[in-house]
């Protein structure tokens, strides 16, 4: 199928068209391409678009096994490649979330502040109320992760940093509200990382990239979306010179609208995630950075009890952690 006038007058949504365009001259351009499969709606959309316009077969469709997924996305595997004459190659984790949250620690909040924190634990920190020019001598090798702790707003890192005085930064730890405070009041007391995501995805999808040659990704992330993954990018296409790959989000500049447009014209079937569990997004499963992680744990708990018990051992300690935190800020809320 290409993008000609007869199919391009069917469409009446201007920036679905304009995605469609986008894409095909994306697979006109480069000749090993790499869809990144997850089940969740977003990708869903990927997968019908790329499958119409990709008549040379250049695309390799590849979903990572994380040792944790809704068995609900497993069959919507099956259902993509029978409605689509596809194959999606399972490829399973380097080191499962299960494996690498007991050997590296859980993530916590996100994955900037458990990197920090995992740095400070890994230097023995105490969680010491100082400044930073009275902590860099105790810990000298865990400068950047200082900085994140004393926060910008400290007067006498802004001495030894004069170009970022007064400044409020995404990196600071500040950006999470009272989390200082709660961590020196409650150090925490099991290990944390967000390395359970390189080892599970992103390294896996480097190894596949390689192994294909690939020198295009494409991938589901919308704008509109929000989150880390979004807030990343500027436009739909960008190079990564370090691996000398380019990568495309044919979806990214669509509205809630525009997706909706996209369902309904092309009969969009999602998995059961969606129609039967009630989920609005189906990422890492039980992963304790969601808001409503709460509401998403209930949910497993109802309709694939396995998994729910797997999410409460292997992010039990952060759990847990993530409720003391939350109690605390609606705490000193209450006091001011």
């Amino acid at each position: 199928m290409r993008v000609d006038n007869d199919f391009m007058v069917t469409i009446q949504n201007a920036e679905v068209l304009n995605s469609f365009v986008k894409a095909e001259r994306e697979i006109e351009r480069h000749d090993s391409i790499l869809c990144s499969v997850s089940g969740g709606a977003d990708s869903d959309i990927v997968v019908d678009m790329l499958t119409k316009l990709d008549d040379d077969r250049k695309v390799v469709y590849v979903w990572f096994d994380t040792g944790m997924e809704y068995s609900a996305t497993k069959e919507q595997l099956d259902y993509l490649e029978s409605r689509y004459g596809i194959t999606i190659r399972r490829e399973k984790a380097i080191k499962p979330i299960p494996s690498s949250c007991r050997e590296f620690g859980q993530p916590f909040l996100s994955k900037y502040v458990s990197e920090m924190i995992e740095r400070l634990q890994r230097h023995d920190f105490k969680w010491e109320d100082e400044a930073y020019s009275a902590l860099l001598p105790k810990y000298p090798n865990a400068k950047s992760a200082l900085k994140w702790w004393c926060s910008w707003h400290d007067e006498d890192l802004a001495e030894h940093f004069p170009s970022q005085s007064g400044k409020s930064s995404k990196w600071s730890i500040s950006r999470n509200r009272y989390l200082r405070e709660f961590m020196i009041e409650n150090p925490p007391q099991f290990k944390v990382s967000a390395k359970c995501c390189s080892y599970a995805k992103k390294d896996l999808s480097f190894k596949i990239e390689r192994e294909i040659n690939a020198d295009l990704v494409v991938t589901g992330i919308r704008k509109a979306e929000g989150g880390a993954r979004a807030g990343a990018y500027t436009t739909c296409t960008s190079f990564d010179a370090k691996r000398g790959i380019d990568t495309f989000r044919p979806l990214f500049w669509y509205t809630h609208s525009d997706k909706e447009y996209y369902e309904q014209r092309f009969d969009i079937q999602h998995s059961r995630c969606y129609t039967e569990y009630g989920l609005k997004r189906t990422g890492c499963v039980g992963y304790p950075f969601g808001r409503k992680i709460c509401d998403e744990l209930s949910v497993i708990k109802h309709y694939e009890p396995q998994l729910y018990a797997a999410c409460s051992n292997v992010f039990k300690g952060s759990y847990l952690y993530t409720e003391q935190y939350r109690k605390y800020v609606k705490e000193q809320k209450a006091r001011r």
